[in-house]
């Protein structure tokens, strides 16, 4: 079974997970929108980066698992849209190309690793310690959404297995 873990949004990343390991990590592909210097998810590229990994592999045995997003006090309109859009895009991409789809709140898979009320950066400390051999592709603060698509994608893993 491969197991894609999904950080929704502008900075996200995207996780490859097959039998407990880590096959490749993808920081969300993004491209520029507008004027602004403002940027969007890029569809396209998210279908490439799905595709070239899932090619030859039966459809039954990929399970996409998303971040379950929702707003959060404090956050912009603007932003929150920009959000919601981005976890669209994805929903979409992933529909059309008939990948089954879960989704996870943060708050279980953070409660699952014991993660809740820490630090952002903590994810990244977890994932490093549970996958070590990562620790080179997490070594800046700015990686901790990969953390999260691991941790996210492992979390599956460990409890769709512990239903089977």
């Amino acid at each position: 079974m491969l197991i894609i873990g999904i950080d929704p949004g502008i900075s996200g990343s995207l996780c490859f997970f097959k039998d407990g390991k880590i096959l490749d990590l993808v920081e969300m592909p993004n491209m520029p929108e507008g004027k602004k210097n403002k940027r969007q998810v890029n569809g396209a590229q998210i279908y490439n980066e799905i595709s070239s990994r899932i090619d030859g592999l039966n459809r039954e045995e990929i399970k996409i698992v998303i971040e379950q997003v929702s707003a959060m006090p404090g956050q912009g309109v603007t932003s929150m849209f920009n959000f919601g859009q981005s976890f669209g895009v994805i929903k979409g991409i992933c529909s059309a190309m008939q990948l089954s789809m879960y989704f996870v709140r943060p708050a279980k898979w953070k409660k699952y690793f014991n993660l809740i009320n820490s630090q952002k950066d903590a994810s990244r400390t977890k994932a490093i310690e549970i996958f070590p051999y990562i620790s080179t592709q997490l070594s800046r603060k700015k990686d901790a959404n990969k953390a999260d698509a691991i941790l996210i994608a492992s979390f599956f893993y460990e409890t769709y297995r512990l239903e089977e």
